[in-house]
């Protein structure tokens, strides 16, 4: 993937939970402000599959639910909310508008945004951008930062030595 600051390939679902997981367990948190991360990538590529496994990692149990139709998910974990968002039905930043994301736009909020090239300006900046694509039968990952906490949590994931074997390139 062109421009990625990291690039994984994930040969199997298990790799995209693993991914997820390590994106979790080096979430360096939002205490000042709202975090952003985007997901990209096209139908049944690993979006829901990385949050789900993210959500997971840091410490939300019991049902986890596709904002597909709900297009908003929130999960209180202590101090931080988590919000699984996906804007496919939507059609552009007015729809966007209507959903109130405002609301979550605070410190100690996490947001895994599906689909964010629906949201246009209605959307926050992303710290972090994950892209997925099919690769044969398996996928590939690439992660760019847009802000300095997002430069932070990918120097965290980039340290992670779980992901070891699915690094494809650092930049």
């Amino acid at each position: 993937m062109p421009d990625a600051d990291f690039e994984l390939t994930l040969p199997d679902s298990g790799a995209t939970d693993a991914l997820g997981l390590a994106l979790a367990e080096t979430f360096p948190g939002a205490p000042d402000g709202c975090a952003v991360l985007y997901l990209h990538g096209e139908l049944g590529a690993g979006k829901t599959t990385c949050a789900r496994s993210l959500l997971r990692g840091l410490g939300v149990s019991g049902l986890i639910r596709s904002p597909t139709f709900t297009l908003i998910e929130t999960y209180p974990k202590g101090a931080l909310t988590l919000v699984h968002i996906d804007l496919y039905r939507l059609q552009g930043s007015l729809e966007v508008e209507e959903l109130g994301l405002r609301d979550f736009f605070s410190p100690g909020c996490l947001l895994l945004i599906e689909w964010p090239e629906k949201g246009g300006d209605a959307l926050p900046p992303a710290d972090v951008q994950l892209t997925l694509r099919y690769a044969g039968s398996g996928r590939s990952a690439g992660l760019r930062a847009a802000t300095a906490p997002g430069k932070n949590w990918l120097h965290n994931l980039r340290l992670d030595t779980r992901l070891a074997s699915y690094v494809s390139n650092l930049t």
